[in-house]
């Protein structure tokens, strides 16, 4: 209990500062956590880390051994999956490092304008991978539904067209998620429960009836939700459909094979996503394991679940790590000599 008391105390020192001379305007805001125990956070750093390590080198790996390979950056759904793996690296990239800071730091504050710019980002990358799903389900219905026409529809215009889309789309989201925000008064209370600035938990301490904000937070996550689920729902109605009407073929089981993983990604994501920001008003602590869930475990295990899914992929991952192992042993060779020398 003394540790606890030691570190509570130390954050209530160090949220002195939060207030503007008036004491009326929030200028930072305290992130909690997932625990006030130093024993607990020092474990969570450990495990923060390795997740974090984890995602970066898969996620790399990943988008390294598809754009290295002619063969399947050419395919439009190595390319989306390529896109997949890129936005999943940012996505982590804007919440794990600052919780790692955090847990070294003694002051687990994060600025005004930071916390915004985190909310901002989150929404983006969450917005954008979850349209890019649906492109990625499409993807799939054409491969399936049509496949003579699969190279015309699924041309890499196309494909750069839905990418191109699932980014406007969630930067859109973001925006708007954002400008609920920005110019709302904070006055007090300034503490954040999580580690990072999740933005149901954020609106909670404004200084203002909240039920709007919510409402239309509420609003704009559902309708990207909806859109998000309809277009899955459609493509995911087709293929079965034809996959029942024309009976199993060589190609359609092929293609219906990636399908498995794509939906495994899809409800990893889609469910702790949902939970969360389609109920705003009520909390639990399971919230906080569902944030690390999405912006922490399927970043990294997407990559795993795709790459052990498909042999082309495999093979891609294989011949990468063989040619950075060798330029590795190159380098470590020429070191010694010149150490000999």
């Amino acid at each position: 209990m003394a540790t606890d008391d030691t570190d509570l105390d130390a954050a209530i020192i160090c949220t002195k500062g939060m207030m503007s001379a008036n004491q009326t305007v929030v200028t930072e805001f305290a992130l909690l956590g997932l625990s006030e125990t130093w024993e607990v956070q020092l474990i969570l750093f450990v495990v923060f880390l390795l997740l974090y390590i984890g995602t970066l080198f898969s996620n790399i790996l990943i988008f390294s051994a598809i754009f290295r390979d002619q063969r399947l950056s050419d395919s439009p759904m190595f390319f989306l999956l390529g896109q997949l793996a890129f936005q999943d690296l940012w996505l982590s990239s804007f919440a794990i490092p600052r919780s790692l800071f955090d847990y070294v730091a003694k002051c687990h504050v994060i600025s005004f304008d930071g916390c915004m710019a985190q909310i901002f980002f989150v929404h983006v990358f969450t917005g954008s991978e979850m349209l890019l799903l649906v492109a990625m389900a499409y993807d799939r219905y054409v491969a399936i539904c049509h496949p003579l026409h699969y190279i015309s529809l699924m041309s890499r215009h196309h494909c750069i067209g839905l990418v191109l889309a699932s980014w406007a789309g969630g930067l859109l989201h973001g925006t708007v998620q954002l400008c609920f925000i920005i110019n709302v008064p904070f006055c007090g209370p300034n503490q954040v429960d999580s580690f990072f600035c999740d933005l149901p938990l954020v609106i909670k301490l404004a200084c203002t009836d909240t039920y709007p904000l919510e409402v239309m937070m509420v609003t704009n996550s559902g309708i990207l939700s909806l859109v998000s689920f309809v277009g899955l729902l459609i493509s995911y109605g087709f293929i079965l459909y034809t996959i029942r009407s024309r009976g199993p073929s060589e190609g359609t089981t092929k293609a219906a094979s990636t399908c498995t993983s794509h939906l495994i990604v899809v409800t990893m994501y889609f469910g702790p996503c949902l939970f969360i920001y389609l109920r705003p008003s009520a909390r639990f602590m399971i919230d906080k394991v569902l944030c690390v869930f999405y912006t922490c475990v399927t970043p990294l295990l997407n990559p795993a679940i795709y790459a052990l899914k498909n042999k082309e992929m495999k093979a891609a991952i294989g011949s990468l790590l063989a040619r950075l192992s060798g330029q590795v042993s190159i380098i470590f060779f020429l070191e010694y000599v010149c150490v000999m020398l």
